[in-house]
Parts: structure tokens; C-alpha cells; sequence
């Protein structure tokens, strides 16, 4: 393949900065390049990474053994839907860069999104969420490329299986690649209901209440910096891959369990009977606070769940040490066991 390159360091990829050489590096422009580029290798056995804006990435020291493709395919169609629209992105368009446009036209439903790096492919794929929003809430449907069928399909939001932080895209990762996603956003200049106190508390709201877009966006972003959940080359905090972890969602049993050894914890009771635990709170409580260090990588200074590489000289095993010292610290405390939010490459936690 002509626009192959060899040995491309990762690392410059991601935003946590860690990773080693991919064998083989091409960049997708276009859709019908990143089909071309996938169903090639796969007719030949080759592995394939599909890399997006590298925000949401572990890729090991060792880096990545196959053919490691980049999407950069871009374009937004808009389509008049009474008092919806329906907005087809490309897999490579950036992500905040939606936001902010949506903001702008008037499109309501995305807006406590702002501030999330990356690309729009990959939102599906993790459900990504914040502030009391998720892409669930307004995905129509999805189109991917079927690796097993070496067809594309569109897949609407049911089938997509979306809950918290999961999706049938992160449940079998290596089977579909997203081509498109189209949102169903509501025309209006107010914001959709403010969902999460922090947030509601800052706008000087209450919760349900509706905002103009452009404030919403504003306090976003304006929470997000000040927990270094904002790319700025500026920030050492920033060198992250956002959350480390999830919010642990327990059972009735496990949930108890953890009242015993914590009376009066914070948590947020479910619909559907669980619990979700804040995973900050436990990773403090178990001894790991802001700016706790271990060689070149320590947690945010701003931000518990945030693991960062300062001063770009950590290694993906120095990360991962760190990892799994704060999920063996909360799980002996509280009996929780952490999950990485991260996809990781060549590596487990």
C-alpha cells in the first residue's frame, strides 16, 4: 500500500503521550479509504488499530505489531427533520468542534459535551458522557463498517447497546469500525435539562432547568479546566487520558458490603436497583490523593481520576504500575474493584 509508512511512533497520537512504534502507519481521509485500508489488511490476516484522536488510549511500550490506521475522513451533512435535525459527522471530525457549531446553529442536545478531545467516531463506541449527558441520548443511528460481513451497515441506537460508559461497539471491539455518526439534535437555543448538581450549582440554576446553549458550553468548559480535563499545552495535568477509571455501578449485595465499611458514602441510586459509586471519592479515601506520584507518572493535581505522564517522560509500564496500585489501594479498602476507561493496547490492567 503506497501510503504506508513504517515504525511511526504512537506516542505523538495519544494524548497521555506513551506508546511505541506501529509497524505499519496509513491515514484514512476519506470513508471509502478507511473501508479500503481495513478490508485489505483483513483479507490478509494483518492486525489493525483504528486510531481516532488517541484521547481515550493506552498503547504499550512495545507499540502496535500490525498496520495502524488514522482517521481523518471529515465532513457534516444537515438534514431539516421538523423541529430535529439530523446531523451526519464523519468518523474524523472533531469532536468539540461539533459541540461548538452546535452551540452556534442552535442545536441542542450535545452541549455539556464541550471540552471532550477527541473524534467523533469514537463517541459511540465509549458512550461518552459528562455533566449529566451522554451521545446515547441523541445518537439516531450509526454507520460502521462489518468486519465479519466486509459490508456497511447502518445499526440504529437500540442496536448500538448502549449503557454507561459501554456500547456493542467496546463489547466486541475488533468486529465494527465506525464510518459516520448521526445525531438527532433539537432545535432550540436552551440547553436540555442541567442534569448534574455540579453544574447546576455554577449556572446558579436548579437541576432541570434549562439554560441558553452558549452558557451551558461556557460552564463546561470552565468546570473541565479547572480539573485539567481540557487540552492545554500549558497543563502537565492535561497529559491524561481523561477518567481513568469508571464509576463503579454495584450490585444490592456489593452495595452493602460497602456501607458496612464506609457508612454514608456518596453514591447515586440507580433505576434499575444498582448503585454507582463515585470513583473519586474511594480513590481518595484510599490513600491516593491529588498529585500522588510514582516515578515520572503521578494523578492529577486538579482531578483523583486522572492518571498523567508531566513531564512526557513516563513509560506505558510506569502507568500502568501506578494503575493498578490505586485499584489494589481501593479494592482492599472498600472491597471495589476499579475498571480503566481507557482502551488499552498491548497492555491490561
Amino acid at each position: 500500500m503506497a501510503d504506508r509508512k513504517k515504525d511511526v511512533r504512537l506516542a505523538p497520537y495519544t494524548t497521555l503521550r506513551l506508546g511505541g512504534p506501529a509497524r505499519a502507519f496509513a491515514e484514512a481521509e476519506s470513508a471509502e479509504a478507511l473501508v479500503r485500508m481495513i478490508a485489505s489488511a483483513d483479507a490478509i490476516g494483518e492486525p489493525v488499530l483504528v486510531l481516532g484522536g488517541g484521547s481515550n488510549l493506552v498503547v504499550a511500550d512495545d507499540g502496535f505489531d500490525g498496520l495502524v490506521v488514522r482517521v481523518a475522513s471529515r465532513g457534516v451533512a444537515v438534514d431539516e427533520a421538523g423541529d430535529m435535525v439530523l446531523v451526519t459527522v464523519e468518523a474524523g471530525e472533531d469532536w468539540d468542534e461539533l459541540v461548538e457549531r452546535a452551540v452556534r446553529e442552535g442545536w441542542s442536545g450535545i452541549e455539556c459535551l464541550s471540552g471532550i478531545p477527541g473524534l467523533v467516531g469514537s463517541t459511540p463506541i465509549q458512550n461518552v458522557g459528562a455533566y449529566g449527558q451522554d451521545v446515547s441520548q441523541t445518537i439516531a443511528r450509526v454507520r460502521v463498517f462489518d468486519r465479519e460481513k466486509a459490508e456497511l451497515i447502518d445499526l440504529d441506537a437500540e442496536e448500538c447497546g448502549f449503557s454507561y460508559r459501554f456500547s456493542a461497539f467496546k463489547a466486541a471491539p475488533e468486529r465494527h469500525v465506525v464510518v459516520s455518526v448521526t445525531y438527532a439534535l433539537e432545535r432550540s437555543h436552551l440547553s436540555g435539562p442541567i442534569a448534574y448538581k455540579e453544574l447546576a450549582l455554577m449556572l446558579g440554576v436548579e437541576l432541570g432547568d434549562r439554560v441558553p446553549l452558549a452558557a451551558a458550553r461556557k460552564a463546561v468548559l470552565a468546570l473541565r479546566r479547572s480539573k485539567g480535563m481540557v487540552l492545554d499545552a500549558r497543563d502537565p495535568d492535561t497529559v491524561s487520558a481523561g477518567s481513568f477509571f469508571t464509576n463503579p455501578v454495584l450490585t444490592e449485595d456489593q452495595a452493602m458490603e460497602l456501607e458496612e465499611r464506609a457508612p454514608g458514602h456518596p453514591r447515586w441510586d440507580m433505576s434499575d436497583g444498582t448503585v454507582k459509586v463515585p470513583a473519586a471519592w474511594l480513590i481518595e479515601r484510599a490513600g491516593f490523593p491529588k498529585g500522588y506520584s510514582r516515578g515520572a507518572v503521578r494523578i492529577s493535581t486538579k482531578h483523583t481520576l486522572a492518571l498523567t505522564n508531566p513531564g512526557l517522560s513516563a513509560s506505558a509500564r510506569e502507568l500502568l504500575d501506578l494503575a493498578r496500585e490505586v485499584r489494589d489501594g481501593v479494592h482492599v479498602k472498600f472491597g471495589v474493584t476499579l475498571v480503566n476507561e481507557p482502551v488499552m493496547v498491548g497492555l491490561t490492567l
